[in-house]
């Protein structure tokens, strides 16, 4: 689990199969003071409606991808996993 902060969304016009009609959000990992970026954005399938600027959680766990997605030869590595406060 990492926090990240939503930095934008990602439109797809060529995307895998199991990604049709997920919301793809831009994130950026923060280091340990929950601030500072750490390291290059990243992709992540939202399911819980999180809007750019805001804080989450993210996941980079397979299992919980492919359990999300519903099939399990999704290329999906992170996943939102909650919103923060």
């Amino acid at each position: 689990m990492q926090f990240a902060k939503i930095i934008g969304s990602a439109t797809a016009t060529i995307k895998h199969p199991t990604l049709t009609g997920w919301k793809l959000l831009v994130a950026r990992i923060l280091a340990a003071d929950g601030e500072t970026p750490d390291g290059d954005p990243v992709l992540v399938v939202d399911s819980l409606g999180a809007a750019g600027g805001q804080r989450v959680m993210i996941t980079s766990d397979g299992k919980i991808a492919r359990n999300l997605i519903g099939d399990q030869c999704t290329p999906v590595r992170w996943t939102v996993m909650g919103i923060c406060d």
